[in-house]
């Protein structure tokens, strides 16, 4: 809980964020957490609410950093329940209802390059006739690096023979597992074909690839030749060496880098549950942002710290430029249990005279008076506590109101 964070149990005390601010101040923040004027915002954007993060940030990821030669796009979802017109139902994704993300990294260093939010027919992409929506949704990712001699590499969602001749044609190879029935793939034997046999078939720019593993297996390719490498794995049933064509070994080697970047944060992560899309959408992007700073420093520095030290030095240098000590607090009621009458030294003495009542001076013993252990009396006691200020009776109050929490 959000609460825990300020508790004074001894079991989840953490000072540290009481010296920041104070529990009202956080959770009013968090509340009023809002990024657009709803009086000027155009409300027929179903993004309207986070555009202007979004574009901020994914502007930022790209500008920032210069990918290598291989790239990957592929789907990220992210877990929500609650009602939204754009939630999808992934039942191969772990969180299976959530907001979809089409996610673009950089394979060599999982860096995500772009980010764009599927919102159904109004996802913003620019729409490249004969291509269809994932067709769409490659080029307008892809846009800022065509021509440049990079290689993408992409599921069989977005795989198809028309996509990747297009890329070719703007200097870019492609790569990855495709639907047989997909227009414009060649056709391949129909006998049954027994594990480990391969088809290739080839038209001078394109290579197509049918490999049977446990299933059939067809892949696409623009920058693989028909050439079957060993995977250093040997068939425990044979003995023999096993063997994969290039492309699939290739495929598989380079297509996880959206998943790693979604794995890596997973175990971080600061978002939390809201009612709020928007929200979580934000936190999400922040945590995007935050593993792209450690990927930048690892590059820029070669230093290879863990993520979770890079997060922790990250919050320590925001601390020290931005913070401001918290003033202390001067309201609320004194707490009822003074923590030090059960852990300091404490020795009896008899209670100070005053001049009307002389050496007869007595007050209410404190245990009697108000001790939940045995019936309330109004008992009288010439001693006390000069440590606590508490008159007590010397035996057994004095003893219990030290000792006990509940006395």
């Amino acid at each position: 809980s959000l609460r825990d964070y300020w508790s004074t149990d001894p079991m989840f005390a953490t000072p540290f964020f009481a010296t920041l601010f104070s529990q009202d101040r956080f959770l009013i923040l968090l509340r009023c957490l809002h990024f657009v004027n709803n009086a000027t915002a155009i409300l027929s954007d179903p993004l309207y609410k986070i555009r202007i993060v979004l574009i901020s940030l994914t502007s930022a990821f790209g500008r920032v950093f210069v990918p290598y030669k291989d790239l990957c796009i592929d789907e990220s979802l992210m877990l929500w329940k609650g009602r939204l017109a754009f939630r999808q139902y992934i039942p191969s994704k772990r969180h299976r209802f959530g907001v979809k993300f089409f996610v673009m990294c950089d394979v060599k260093t999982g860096y995500v390059l772009d980010i764009i939010v599927y919102t159904g027919s109004t996802t913003d992409i620019k729409h490249y006739e004969g291509l269809g929506v994932s067709g769409s949704v490659v080029m307008t990712m892809l846009a800022p690096h065509l021509g440049k001699g990079h290689t993408l590499y992409v599921d069989n969602w977005y795989s198809s023979p028309t996509l990747f001749q297009h890329l070719l044609f703007n200097c870019t190879g492609a790569c990855g597992t495709v639907r047989s029935n997909r227009k414009g793939m060649p056709a391949f034997g129909c006998r049954k074909m027994q594990r480990g046999e391969v088809e290739f078939q080839e038209n001078g720019q394109q290579l197509a690839v049918k490999w049977h593993d446990k299933r059939d297996v067809h892949v696409l390719s623009t920058v693989h030749t028909a050439t079957m490498s060993a995977t250093g794995k040997v068939d425990h049933l044979t003995g023999e060496r096993k063997i994969k064509p290039d492309c699939v070994l290739d495929y598989n080697l380079k297509m996880g880098a959206v998943d790693k970047a979604d794995m890596i944060n997973s175990f971080v992560e600061c978002t939390r549950k809201t009612t709020k899309w928007y929200k979580k959408i934000f936190f999400q992007l922040i945590d995007t942002a935050v593993l792209n700073g450690s990927i930048v420093h690892r590059q820029l520095t070669g230093k290879v710290i863990t993520y979770q030290k890079y997060r922790e030095n990250l919050m320590r240098e925001l601390l020290e430029e931005h913070h401001t000590p918290r003033r202390p607090s001067t309201g609320g009621r004194p707490a009822l249990d003074n923590p030090l009458r059960l852990t300091a030294r404490h020795f009896p003495c008899k209670v100070p005279q005053t001049a009307a009542q002389g050496s007869r001076t007595r007050r209410h013993c404190k245990v009697c008076l108000s001790g939940a252990r045995r019936s309330k009396q109004r008992k009288m006691t010439k001693y006390m506590c000069l440590a606590c200020d508490t008159p007590l009776c010397i035996s057994p109050c004095f003893e219990e109101y030290h000792m006990l929490k509940h006395y």
